[in-house]
């Protein structure tokens, strides 16, 4: 910076494009006797502080000035979030972020106040995370208000918040979260030292595009790496436990890491239930991820082997014609369910009741009447779509799929050895899988530890003593 205000403007004026940007607003007024100018983005400060601060500055006299921007601000500026800078780059990236700045002229430092909000929705249940008990408040997109919400369930002071930035253009702002007494300090510092080494034009897609920069190997194994959450408790309860969860401004969600697979498979209702039915919710979903990659491969691999199914079970057999072979109705409609489903994305509200009864009709028991599907397939892939929304996790449920579909393949063409080829792929998928701390992804099954398997799998009754 310099002394003189002019040289200041100009320089301001050039790099913000002043001229070109309508919400960049500036304003040059009288403080104490002296010229000076204050720019913020228009959206970004509230009105009622800037109004007030203004017309503190301007009924400031010339006697009540200091001599310098450093006793300004401790004197003259009754506000909580004041800073004072020199570095340009650091000036201009606060003021894009909506900081309010104010240049005085004879001053070498710009003062900054911190009186920016940003637009954001209520902090309401998000739509997926959603739990039958517990808190109903969710992530935003507002970085502050996130923290937040984190702060309010964990008041100890071993709690930190670190904040970088990453991006080239866009500089998105990025928290991590843990206690520092539990945290990992060896991961943590790798950790760090990822995000300063990233070089990347913008995070566009938030916490995706943070995640491919902090995990860029084995892209072709499909089980996921970081935990996502919109839940503030559920994040909490994994920074207790020793785990970093990382905010990414702009995205209403947590990423957590490291993350296993037994991690990624718990969801917010084991906990806010008794123990036995906690554990019972549990078991459950790991059975139905289960038996979604086993059903429709084995019920494929047991009608070209129709010898092999028990007299008890013949009536699982297909009935009626095949008028196309099996593996193409179960890919055909493997397709078809993703395809449903982004139409229920993308489809108004107003009319997602009419269309789902269309759906049901058309996909259902027309297709069935045509010719095109089999009764039994249909069931079995009705089973695997709804059991598929068991998952909380969209990146557990996808790769059960993508797993399932190759066990479709491989059975078709190779028969039993491919069934079971397929299963080996698929259990070294997971076990090869790597946290992104680089300990193992089904710990504690390898290396096993039985005490803390049985923890994994039942819901035990929170550990407590009673003061004396």
């Amino acid at each position: 910076m310099w002394p003189s205000l002019k040289e200041n403007m100009k320089y301001l004026n050039d790099e913000l494009g002043v001229g070109e940007n309508y919400d960049i607003v500036y304003r040059v007024v009288q403080v104490g006797g002296r010229e000076a100018c204050i720019y913020f983005i228009d959206g970004f400060c509230k009105d009622e502080i800037m109004q007030k601060l203004l017309q503190l500055f301007m009924a400031m006299k010339p006697e009540e000035m200091p001599d310098n921007a450093h006793e300004m601000s401790k004197k003259n500026i009754p506000y909580v979030e004041v800073d004072l800078q020199t570095d340009w780059e650091k000036i201009i990236y606060f003021i894009m972020s909506g900081i309010f700045a104010l240049f005085i002229d004879g001053y070498e430092q710009c003062l900054l106040i911190d009186s920016r909000t940003y637009p954001a929705r209520s902090v309401s249940e998000p739509e997926k995370d959603k739990s039958l008990r517990g808190s109903k408040d969710g992530f935003v997109e507002t970085l502050v208000s996130n923290t937040a919400l984190i702060r309010r369930r964990i008041r100890s002071t071993d709690l930190r918040m670190e904040i970088f930035s990453a991006g080239e253009a866009s500089k998105t702002d990025i928290v991590l979260c843990y206690m520092a007494a539990r945290v990992d300090h060896d991961f943590l510092e790798e950790l760090k030292a990822k995000i300063q080494r990233i070089q990347v034009d913008a995070l566009t897609m938030n916490q995706e595009s943070l995640a491919e920069c902090l995990f860029d190997k084995k892209w072709f194994n499909p089980f996921p790496k970081f935990k996502f959450t919109e839940r503030p408790d559920t994040a909490s309860a994994q920074i207790l436990e020793g785990d970093i969860v990382i905010l990414v401004d702009n995205s209403p969600s947590a990423m957590i890491t490291p993350t296993s697979i037994f991690d990624i498979v718990e969801e917010a209702d084991d906990y806010y239930f008794p123990p036995i039915t906690g554990s019972y919710l549990r078991l459950t979903r790991l059975l139905i991820a289960i038996l979604t990659y086993f059903v429709t491969p084995t019920f494929l691999l047991l009608m070209a082997h129709s010898d092999w199914i028990p007299i008890n079970f013949q009536f699982i057999s297909v009935k009626e014609t095949m008028n196309l072979p099996l593996i193409w109705q179960f890919l055909i409609l493997e397709l078809a369910i993703d395809g449903l489903r982004l139409a229920a994305v993308n489809t108004p509200s107003m009319l997602s009741t009419p269309l789902s009864i269309m759906a049901a009709l058309v996909l259902g028991e027309f297709s069935v009447k045509s010719g095109w599907f089999n009764s039994e397939v249909m069931l079995y892939m009705a089973f695997v779509a709804i059991a598929g929304y068991t998952q909380p996790n969209y990146e557990l449920s996808y790769a059960l799929k993508f797993m399932r579909i190759l066990n479709l393949i491989l059975t078709q063409l190779f028969g039993i050895y491919g069934y079971i080829a397929a299963i080996i792929v698929f259990v070294i998928a997971i076990v090869s899988n790597k946290t992104v701390s680089g300990k193992s992804y089904v710990y504690p099954l390898i290396p096993f530890n039985p005490k803390q398997l049985c923890k994994r799998l039942l819901r035990y009754r929170l550990p407590h003593s009673e003061k004396q």
